[in-house]
């Protein structure tokens, strides 16, 4: 019900008003039963948007940090994450991994709709990065389709840094549904976990015609961090 008032009520007239997001595909997106929409990653704002588009409820798996601030921010950022239909998991615990998946599989196993980022963070400049398995891992134990799904323009409103968004246009591509069935079984095996992955980005990258580095997102922000040479340590 929360999630329903935000959308239609409150947050969601005023956002397609003022940003008059597009979508592209939308009928891709199965009217009922569990599916996994694996999205590119330019934007904070991905999150919002993306559930604003489409006709059902749908969860994203958020770091458990943004339920747990102090203060009138603290209380803004969690109505926010909850509005978005987020649910939190502790990745600083040894199992978060694990937490992920049992979390994920708990949606998916109530027919619901899971929102997945499979660059596992956002992009730092743009690029479409290499895919972390536990997506491959989440579709294989769930079996359910998985559906390519590009957001355009979001980090032009709200790139990495910024807290208050621009005005402009934004927009989303929703591929047609990929079927894994061929590797029931084959769950615990790297190498099927690892060809499924590539081939969720493989579709990403061609829905969106993103320049594709075949390097973790993560690597790049580190490397783009890391003081060089001619900084002071």
């Amino acid at each position: 019900m929360f999630y329903w008032l935000m959308k239609y009520v409150a947050i969601g007239p005023i956002l397609k008003a003022v940003f008059r997001p597009w979508i592209v595909g939308r009928r891709n997106i199965p009217a009922t039963g569990a599916a996994i929409l694996a999205s590119n990653h330019l934007s904070v704002s991905d999150s919002v948007f993306l559930p604003l588009m489409i006709d059902r409820p749908m969860t994203f798996l958020a770091k458990s940090d943004y339920f747990t601030g102090r203060g009138l921010k603290g209380w803004a950022t969690r109505v926010f994450m909850k509005a978005t239909g987020q649910i939190p998991i502790d990745r600083s615990v040894g199992q978060a991994s694990e937490a992920s998946l049992n979390t994920a599989l708990q949606v998916l196993g109530r027919g619901d709709l899971l929102g997945i980022y499979p660059e596992g963070t956002r992009s730092p400049d743009g690029r479409l990065y290499r895919g972390r398995t536990g997506i491959a891992r989440m579709v294989l134990e769930a079996k359910v389709p998985v559906i390519p799904v590009v957001m355009v323009d979001t980090e032009q409103i709200m790139p990495i840094g910024r807290t208050i968004p621009r005005i402009g246009r934004v927009g989303m591509i929703i591929g047609e549904p990929l079927d894994f069935s061929r590797f029931t079984g084959f769950e615990s095996d790297r190498y099927v976990l690892r060809s499924v992955t590539d081939e969720i980005m493989v579709a990403l990258q061609r829905l969106g015609a993103q320049r594709y580095d075949d390097v973790y997102a993560s690597t790049v922000k580190e490397r783009l961090a890391a003081p060089t040479a001619s900084q002071p340590r």
